[in-house]
């Protein structure tokens, strides 16, 4: 790990983009399927993966707070706008597929990039599991499947597998289904978001600090339910091979995509807040469909609510899955990862997609034929951490090159701005993690730590390589 005392190796040239041009023997049949996302798509990747279906239940979640809650929903934005901010920066520095992964490695080193690799990789196989296990609970409201364990998991499984299949046909149906997923899931929450506007009743609001705590106490504790609502701010930058311009998307495409999501969240939250009686809310299941049918009588909100749910969940694990496949791609280009790992067909990393699939459905199955799901709600929780160790060595990464002082990396015009918003992402990131909860960093750290074993074996594996290599030669 070159933090200190050594120069950390150099990164690759950022023309040498990690995603295979077409033509690539890598690539064989890349040609027609295979296709770079401009930024309507990766501003739909960004937002598709930050808004899954928790959305749907997170004005019930905070409404025993008050609407102080609102309060913390506004910190944290400026959190997650500065993460995006400085993902963006890192990208026009550096735009290769890998996102966190490439930042860390490029400025301290092998180790540092590994970490971010490993971290992410687990928390994107294991979330998507929760995702299709939650999935299933939306689909119970339009086709009974609940009643019996294996209709279940089949569901469960069948609601991992398609996305999947939209990966492996390539990067241009992946950014196909994403685009269409992210506008049909808009549709509703949109109705709610602005339609509830004009229905917005104060007295329904109830009081603004509800918690018996005070005022900083409650946003701080709404805040620990609310801080994982922003995780996703890394799905273009960690695409950034697949992204046309990579150097002025991504960014755009962060900051849009996230403060899109942003403006979703407190609009769909302020107006169901008005429109649902406090006390009503506070036990509401289904606030969403509780709003609309406030908002225009009859039943058939639940109804509503379920589908774009089911098609905010499936478009999510769409674009979950190519992220699950990225990272693990360009850490095996680099021979941290096994070499399986790049092999890519349509724009796809297919091996990473199989292999987290794969890993994803056996979870799933083991939550539900093993009759508990508490090893799996332990693991779920476990991904609240090692989601944020990427983030936190990307800031660093970020920090690194402001501090360092090298004009070619660093716009000293900007130089003050920057370091403030990079700052403010660190002590964002510090929040996320410790959000997690003890029990989820000490389990966390456990995970993460294991794969300073798998870093061993393909470190040796390396320099093996490498000595046979000198021998020949």
């Amino acid at each position: 790990m070159h933090v200190t005392g050594t120069a950390p190796p150099p990164a690759p040239a950022p023309s040498e983009s990690l995603a295979a041009p077409a033509g690539d023997p890598q690539d064989p049949s890349g040609s027609r399927h295979a296709r770079r996302f401009g930024l309507p798509v990766a501003t739909a990747l960004v937002m598709g993966n930050i808004i899954g279906g928790g959305i749907f239940l997170l004005p019930a979640s905070i409404a025993p707070y008050g609407t102080v809650s609102l309060v913390a929903f506004g910190v944290l934005t400026v959190g997650a706008i500065a993460l995006a901010l400085t993902f963006g920066k890192l990208a026009a520095r550096d735009p290769r597929t890998g996102g966190p992964y490439v930042y860390a490695r490029g400025a301290f080193g092998d180790f540092a990039g590994f970490l971010a690799a490993w971290s992410y990789w687990i928390t994107t196989w294991v979330s998507n599991a929760a995702l299709a296990v939650a999935a299933v609970g939306y689909l119970d409201v339009l086709i009974p499947v609940s009643g019996h364990r294996w209709t279940a998991c089949l569901a469960a499984l069948a609601i991992q597998w398609l996305p999947a299949l939209a990966n492996f046909a390539g990067t241009r149906y992946v950014g196909a289904v994403q685009l269409v997923s992210t506008v049909l899931k808009f549709v509703p929450l949109l109705l709610v978001a602005v339609g509830g506007l004009f229905f917005f009743d104060p007295s329904r609001l109830g009081p603004f600090n509800s918690s018996g705590h005070g005022a900083v106490g409650a946003v701080s504790a709404s805040a620990a339910l609310l801080l994982f609502s922003y995780l996703g701010v890394e799905s273009a930058a960690v695409s950034a091979g697949e992204v046309r311009n990579a150097r002025r998307n991504v960014g755009r495409a962060t900051v849009i995509g996230t403060a899109g999501a942003a403006l979703v969240y407190l609009l769909g939250t302020l107006s169901v807040f008005g429109t649902v009686d406090h006390q009503r809310l506070v036990h509401s299941t289904a606030p969403f469909s509780d709003a609309v049918n406030a908002m225009f009588g009859g039943s058939w909100g639940g109804w509503a609510v379920a589908l774009a749910a089911l098609v905010s969940m499936v478009g999510c694990l769409n674009g979950w899955t190519l992220l699950s496949a990225q990272t693990p791609y360009a850490a095996a280009r680099d021979g941290l990862f096994p070499a399986a790992f790049t092999r890519r067909r349509r724009g796809v990393p297919t091996v990473g997609v199989g292999v987290t699939v794969v890993l994803a459905s056996l979870l799933t199955a083991y939550n539900y034929l093993s009759g508990s799901g508490k090893v799996f709600e332990v693991l779920v929780l476990v991904t609240t951490f090692t989601a944020t160790v990427p983030y936190l060595l990307a800031t660093a990464a970020q920090l690194f090159h402001l501090v360092s002082g090298r004009a070619d990396q660093v716009d000293r015009g900007r130089l003050v701005r920057d370091a403030v918003v990079t700052s403010v992402a660190a002590a964002f990131s510090l929040w996320l993690m410790a959000g997690a909860g003890y029990a989820a960093v000490y389990q966390g750290a456990l995970f993460l730590f294991a794969g300073v074993l798998v870093y061993a074996v393909m470190t040796a594996r390396r320099a093996r390589t490498a000595r046979a290599g000198q021998h020949t030669a």
